[in-house]
């Protein structure tokens, strides 16, 4: 019995505890694992889960503890988890991961009870853009030959959110035309239209990549560098050369002259525009070239095929017939015979230059009505075109066809053409202007030069070309041409009168003073009986007058005797001699007898050498009215140039019935 009491007793121990032990542990129960979801970048703080244990957290015997990885991005806070974040301490999808790991343990005086999972799910945000590889857009090379359509690259990009990229080409970029994307997604890049080494060698283009499922439409860009390789798909072609068009790598080949005359020895021949040089049409490649003839007197010429340089084997015979000679020069790859071109040689034989080119004139004139019109030919008087041309005598029409015309310095309103006419650039130009230009003409065989000015005037709208001489037209303007022509005869008369006169005064004061014996003898505000010693006489005549009283002849009168003196004179001038011979003659002088005077003198009277000689019916004296002595008998076949002088001789015993009066006639 005792034993059974026993075996009862410690049941009910063990059913105690057992009781007690449920008890206790129901405080961590009723919880379970935790599975929750957060946004990426979610403030702090942010909600996680709510606990769904018995007893409180805070009670003193359980103790609610986080573990696990992650806990760190957790707290607990009463009966709620959150999420443990800072502005420094972003929660990012990207960089943790999809899913935060933890675990929740239930302590029970410090005795572990339970542990629930928990389990939180990071949603992801369209956070991050897209961005290239690194590796798909480097910097890459396509040969100008690639074909068309083609894939010439292909370009990648990424984005963290997992996002759908689309890729777009940049239209905007300056080679964009080049290039299209295959497939939007695929990144692939077509070539789009053909390359050209020799237009282009190298291409930038830009592309997008751009999200193609998000509202955000997140995009990136990146610029490719492309190298154009050049593709053997050129010909070689002649220097220099000039484009069938801009913009287009072909060439025109050109002409190659030079120019001998019979004395030219063997040697290398210079041509003009340059020496015979060719280049590889892919620069890029250069491959090496050829030359060769390809026709023509290949006996007198030679050709280094790697030079290219003519050489004239012997020297020209002086009986040759040609005048020139025509060659054909090819010059072709080294490695492709088929890439080649062709290129003419001209070779003059010329006579010696002697003289180099010569203007009619050192300056033209010319003119330019103002015009809005782009261009206009300059004329020169009568609306002619001005030309401006050089000759040469080594021509026997005188136009050497290698003159070369340009203006010197270059102008930016004008230019001339290889013919001598002068183009304006109208519409630059402004009336009343005045421009000098020089052109130069250029002997390009000799080098020879020739300079001449021409002087242009731009008239205004309206105005017409002058005629004639500009300085006439500057200087009478619009007046018409007959009244123009009268006032310069008025002014031309005017001035030869002016000059006629003082030509006759200078003439008259010269006679009047080589000889004062020539003068006659003039009273100037005397009394006829007072002798004028004053006079224009020498005093040397009055001295012989008075000496030689018996060479004088005597005029009687009442008041005074009047004598007239013969003087050897010096040859007159021819003037005077005629007014002497004239005199003579007409006074008919020659010894008479005395008779009484029928002349009338007056102390106004003067008396010259041409009154004297002259005296007749128009003074009132007459030669038989003079007397004179026998040894002063006149001859008239004396010297013509002897001329006869009249002297008054006035009387002093008359002076005073000559004061009292001054105006009575003198009778004998």
């Amino acid at each position: 019995m005792k034993m059974l009491a026993s075996c009862r007793a410690l049941l009910w121990q063990v059913l105690l505890r057992f009781s007690y032990q449920v008890v206790t542990a129901s405080l961590c129960l009723g919880g379970s694992d935790i599975s929750a979801s957060v946004r990426e970048n979610s403030p702090p703080g942010q909600l996680v889960s709510e606990l769904s244990i018995t007893a409180e957290p805070g009670s003193s015997s359980v103790r609610l503890c986080l573990t696990g990885d992650n806990k760190d991005w957790f707290y607990l806070e009463g009966r709620t988890i959150r999420l443990n974040t800072s502005t420094s301490r972003v929660l990012d999808r990207e960089l943790q991961g999809s899913v935060l790991i933890a675990q929740l343990t239930c302590y029970e005086d410090d005795v572990v009870q339970t542990q629930y999972r928990i389990l939180v799910e990071i949603i992801d945000e369209n956070d991050n853009r897209p961005h290239f590889l690194p590796e798909t857009i480097q910097p890459l090379t396509i040969s100008e030959l690639t074909a068309v359509d083609s894939v010439v690259f292909s370009v990648s990009a990424v984005d963290a959110d997992g996002d759908m990229i689309s890729y777009i080409i940049d239209q905007s970029s300056t080679d964009a035309r080049f290039f299209r994307v295959d497939l939007p997604n695929s990144g692939n890049v077509v070539l789009n239209r053909p390359l050209d080494y020799e237009s282009r060698t190298h291409l930038q283009l830009r592309i997008w990549a751009q999200e193609a499922n998000t509202v955000e439409k997140f995009n990136t860009s990146a610029v490719l560098s492309i190298v154009i390789e050049d593709g053997d798909d050129q010909y070689p072609h002649f220097l220099p050369c000039t484009s069938v068009s801009p913009g287009v790598p072909v060439c025109i080949n050109p002409t190659y002259t030079a120019n001998i005359t019979h004395k030219h020895q063997d040697g290398v021949l210079e041509f003009s525009p340059g020496p015979i040089r060719a280049e590889d049409g892919d620069r890029g490649i250069n491959t090496s070239l050829v030359f060769s003839p390809s026709c023509g007197d290949q006996g007198r010429f030679v050709i280094e095929n790697t030079t290219g340089e003519i050489r004239l084997t012997r020297p020209l015979n002086d009986r040759q017939l040609e005048t020139n000679f025509t060659l054909r020069v090819m010059v072709h790859q080294e490695d492709d015979r088929l890439k080649y071109s062709v290129a003419s040689v001209l070779i003059r034989v010329l006579s010696e230059n002697r003289f180099p080119p010569l203007f009619n004139r050192t300056t033209f004139k010319g003119f330019i009505i103002q015009s809005s019109s782009p261009a206009s030919i300059v004329s020169t008087y009568g609306n002619q075109v001005l030309q401006v041309q050089a000759s040469d005598r080594d021509f026997l029409d005188g136009q050497n066809p290698s003159i070369h015309y340009s203006l010197h310095p270059l102008s930016g309103l004008y230019q001339v053409t290889q013919g001598g006419v002068l183009i304006a650039r109208t519409d630059r130009l402004h009336a009343f202007d005045r421009h000098i230009l020089q052109v130069r003409a250029r002997d390009e065989e000799s080098g020879e030069e020739a300079l001449a000015s021409v002087d242009i005037e731009v008239l205004q709208r309206g105005q017409t070309v002058p005629h004639g001489a500009f300085r006439e037209q500057q200087m009478f303007g619009d007046v018409d041409s007959r009244l123009a022509g009268g006032i310069t005869a008025t002014v031309l008369l005017m001035f030869l009168s002016a000059a006629l006169l003082v030509l006759l005064r200078a003439a008259r004061r010269r006679r009047l003073l080589r000889n004062p014996d020539d003068r006659a003898a003039v009273a100037i505000g005397k009394h006829p009986n007072v002798v004028n010693e004053e006079s224009s006489f020498s005093g040397r005549a009055f001295s012989h007058q008075f000496e030689s009283s018996s060479r004088c002849l005597s005029l009687h009168g009442r008041q005074g005797v009047y004598t007239r003196r013969l003087s050897l004179l010096s040859p007159a001038s021819s003037s005077l001699s005629h007014i002497i011979r004239g005199a003579t003659s007409h006074s008919g002088l020659s010894p008479v007898s005395e008779s009484p005077p029928e002349t009338v003198l007056t102390p106004q009277t003067v008396l010259t050498p041409q009154t004297v000689l002259t005296a007749g019916p128009s003074t009132g004296i007459h030669g038989d009215d003079i007397t004179a002595d026998d040894n002063m008998k006149i001859n008239q076949s004396e010297d013509p140039y002897r001329a006869i002088t009249s002297v008054i001789c006035l009387s002093e015993d008359s002076s005073e019935d000559m004061d009292t009066s001054p105006q009575q006639p003198i009778t004998e």
